[in-house]
């Protein structure tokens, strides 16, 4: 049987703490948040691996649904400067790792998922965890969350190939918005900033991080 708190401490440690990831905030919160509680209970042994854990299949109506590896995401995560007086939308944050660790970083959070089923797991984690400085709310992941617009930050801990100006609008001004940029079979860690009304772009580091499903690039689009 897999010794979890052990295995934590080593994900943070070995894959994390290696990694230039020196925001001691980010460290504290992924040694507290349980892993495996995000994860199906069969792939519970994996969790804390050094990789992308595909935590809903392909079907012929859904495309695939991932937990980003543990590296990937304390580096974009370290990236947005999370500050604790923050609101921060969680885009896609599919069971809820992902928010459980920005409500430890942040004032509060918004998790938005699209699927039914992974947003009502990520309510119950959350509410079983006593995380209650973040909500999950249910809509299209590609549309953001204006209702609780504008955002100090918005994370997107997948790859996209096209970032819609409607959910960039969302962002206040000095906001961040973090996520993988992927083009040509390549993949960037790519911060995003609202200065007065205008949007900057800057890849900050290679990565790659699996697509999610509502930022495909349209035909004939370029970025």
């Amino acid at each position: 049987m897999v010794d979890f708190s052990t295995a934590r401490k080593n994900m943070v440690n070995s894959q994390v703490a290696t990694a230039d990831v020196t925001d001691r905030r980010i460290l504290a919160a992924m040694l507290a948040v349980p892993r495996e509680q995000f994860v199906p209970s069969s792939l519970r042994e994996t969790a804390y691996m050094d990789r992308d854990i595909m935590i809903r299949p392909r079907t012929p109506e859904q495309e695939p649904r991932y937990l980003l590896a543990p590296m990937v995401f304390a580096k974009l995560t370290q990236l947005a400067d999370i500050q604790p007086s923050d609101l921060v939308l969680d885009v896609g944050c599919a069971t809820g790792y992902s928010t459980a660790v920005l409500a430890r970083l942040a004032d509060s959070v918004v998790g938005l998922e699209e699927d039914p089923e992974l947003a009502d797991q990520a309510s119950q984690t959350l509410q079983d965890l006593s995380v209650d400085n973040a909500a999950i709310v249910q809509g299209a992941l590609n549309k953001g969350y204006p209702n609780e617009a504008p955002y100090d930050v918005i994370t997107l801990f997948g790859g996209v190939e096209e970032l819609p100006q409607e959910l960039l609008q969302q962002l206040k001004n000095d906001g961040r918005l973090v996520t993988v940029r992927l083009e040509g079979g390549y993949g960037f860690a790519t911060i995003y900033r609202n200065i007065d009304g205008t949007l900057t772009e800057h890849g900050a580091f290679s990565a790659f991080a699996p697509l999610m499903p509502g930022f495909e690039r349209e035909p004939g689009f370029v970025f």
